[in-house]
């Protein structure tokens, strides 16, 4: 997750087909557009694990968008406390300091998705998400913390919706307006219940 990013649904940059980047009209305007939505599909594919088609979302649509407490009850990295937030969390750019390796999280992605007994195994339809996120000073490699989010779930819930709590949770905490136990106790417990109260009743 990024700090303080706006989240990447909030972009109005409007889809477009791959065909019109290589075919459209060669002038400088167009290669400027074609260069932004390249750089803006490649962003979106690396930070989702590749573009979702509605079939491949359909296959996770009905599962359950909140873990599994007994696999992924969450957990918190003990060097970021209260009184510390404004030397790691809300430094910008602190979490890729601690985000662990692709090395070690696609093999526990793997991993996951069976123990969750899933029966959709792509790795692109889910996010190895950390319950306790990054920005709120969660455990950046235990595996209690960390699951296989469908990207689009029960109610249309998924990871685009935490991720966008999360950078809410992180600005309210940084900002001072509300304390980290609290936020972190919040998205351990229901995130939907949180976004509910900070953001919306729908995602």
């Amino acid at each position: 997750m990024i700090l303080l990013a706006v989240p990447l649904t909030a972009v109005s940059l409007a889809p477009v087909p791959a065909r019109a980047w290589y075919h459209s009209e060669t002038s400088i305007l167009g290669d400027i557009a074609r260069h932004y939505a390249m750089e803006h599909y490649e962003h979106r594919r690396s930070e989702s694990g590749g573009y979702r088609s509605s079939e491949q979302s359909s296959r996770t649509v009905g599962y359950n968008p909140l873990p599994n407490p007994r696999i992924t009850p969450g957990a918190i990295n003990g060097a970021v406390t209260q009184a510390d937030i404004d030397t790691t969390i809300c430094v910008r750019g602190w979490t890729r300091t601690v985000r662990p390796p692709e090395s070690y999280t696609e093999p526990l992605k793997r991993r996951l998705i069976r123990t969750y007994g899933y029966a959709d195994h792509e790795l692109r339809d889910y996010e190895l998400d950390h319950l306790e996120p990054l920005e709120l000073g969660g455990a950046p490699g235990s595996p209690k913390n960390l699951w296989p989010e469908p990207h689009v779930a029960q109610g249309g819930w998924g990871s685009r919706a935490k991720d966008r709590l999360e950078n809410k949770l992180h600005y309210l905490v940084c900002s001072g307006r509300l304390s980290l136990a609290a936020a972190r106790q919040m998205i351990a417990t229901n995130w939907i219940a949180a976004f509910k109260r900070f953001i919306g009743p729908r995602p």
